[in-house]
């Protein structure tokens, strides 16, 4: 399939699929869009010859898109850099400590423990696979994935303050994910290499320090260029020539494009809605950014839930993955609670806010784009498998259950956070 033919179809079953949620289910947008994505993924796989024009449509739009490669090197610099331009950089500033911890040493314990508990359950099913790739697989599924906690806690009525901390941890988990994930691939596919840990504080200096530099020095000179002119166009172009070249830049330094495109989201968002530094136009660039990032948003879960259709899926490998979601929120819960024990009283907050924590911790396409991204092994098929189904656990059952999640924890007599 050509280019235009590709994009024509993935927008039209995009749109169709957007209006039968909007019709008739009316779930919230994005999970309703990826329920009708993966029902027609099982449709195709198992109609066969029985619907061939339907089945050489969606078999062939999902074969010629690079999933993982169209998330990571396109759409995820437009996604992230729309999630920062209008978070509120003064409720960060409060709560940085938190987040920080978090989205550090929280996706660091995660990884670890979701990889020891995997190990103990593969074995116990007859599956031997190394530990390294336990921790492969930890490092791709432990951080918090900014497009689907942006686009499912729009409307969610979880505190303030912990919709700040997952929100900022899902923006900034990035770096330490990446140097987790790329140290322990590199380690698996190459057996005679060891773990290096000033080889990984390297990796995440770079990747880490880098993306941010890189990004606050762009996100600085387009602000400075917005500011001087009045022309709405222009200001706009700037904005979406700043995420591309964010992204070209950041491949040839090799740093972190998301980290690099979130420092510049922050930076122009907390001038362009600052009375005394604004540019103009500034509501109407936030309403552009609103809008495009909720139909990228719309095409993206379209696509995670078309992965099904190329994926190789075996029974045994469906169990474990819904075994590992159960391991995922234990090894979120211990990454969360351990932090709070040591640091309860610089965190200020409660054991109970573990609970929302927890079950807000949402992934999404960047873990599946990553999977799909390991080389070959004998453990990829399983990985993957076990990745979609944690994934579509995350966005479809604690999406939707999410709100009646904090209503009831609501209830309880103690307080979710303290002031």
């Amino acid at each position: 399939m050509n280019f235009i033919l590709i994009l024509t179809a993935l927008l039209a079953i995009s749109t169709l699929f957007s209006f039968v949620n909007a019709r008739w289910i009316r779930l919230p947008g994005v999970i309703g869009v990826m329920v009708l994505a993966i029902i027609s993924a099982i449709v195709t796989v198992a109609a066969g010859s029985a619907m061939p024009g339907f089945t050489r449509l969606i078999l062939g739009l999902a074969n010629s898109i690079d999933f993982s490669k169209t998330l990571l090197d396109v759409m995820l610099g437009f996604l992230l850099f729309a999630s920062a331009l209008h978070f509120d950089v003064n409720k960060l500033r409060d709560n940085l400590r938190g987040v920080l911890i978090i989205s550090t040493i929280g996706v660091i314990l995660s990884t670890v423990i979701f990889a020891g508990l995997l190990y103990e359950l593969l074995l116990v099913c007859g599956i031997n696979m190394p530990f390294i790739y336990c921790l492969v697989f930890g490092a791709l599924i432990s951080p918090t994935d900014a497009v689907a906690v942006a686009a499912l806690l729009t409307k969610s009525k979880m505190p303030d303050r912990l919709k700040t901390i997952i929100s900022g941890e899902s923006l900034f988990n990035d770096g330490i994910g990446i140097v987790l994930f790329v140290s322990f691939s590199e380690v698996a596919s190459i057996p005679e290499k060891n773990f290096s840990l000033m080889e990984a504080a390297k990796l995440f200096g770079q990747e880490v320090f880098g993306g941010l530099l890189l990004g606050g020095l762009l996100g600085f000179v387009a602000y400075r260029m917005m500011r001087v002119i009045s022309d709405f166009q222009t200001i706009v172009m700037i904005s979406v020539t700043l995420v591309l070249s964010i992204a070209a830049i950041s491949g040839l330094l090799h740093v972190s494009a998301p980290l690099a495109v979130v420092a510049a989201g922050l930076l122009i968002g907390s001038h362009c809605f600052n009375r005394h530094e604004s540019i103009e136009h500034s509501d109407e660039l936030e309403k552009v950014w609103s809008l495009a990032d909720e139909l990228l948003n719309t095409v993206l879960f379209v696509l995670i839930g078309l992965q099904l259709v190329s994926m190789i899926i075996k029974p045994d490998y469906l169990l474990i993955g819904a075994a590992a979601v159960v391991i995922l929120l234990a090894a979120r819960a211990l990454s969360i609670i351990l932090p709070i024990a040591f640091l309860r009283r610089s965190l200020n907050m409660h054991y109970n806010s573990v609970a929302i924590l927890t079950w807000g911790g949402l992934r999404g396409g960047i873990s599946v784009a990553l999977a799909l991204s390991l080389p070959e092994s004998p453990y990829k098929s399983l990985i993957l498998t076990a990745g979609f189904v944690i994934v579509v656990f995350s966005i479809i059952c604690q999406g939707l259950t999410l709100n009646k999640f904090i209503n009831i924890l609501a209830s309880k007599r103690k307080p979710l956070v303290t002031e």
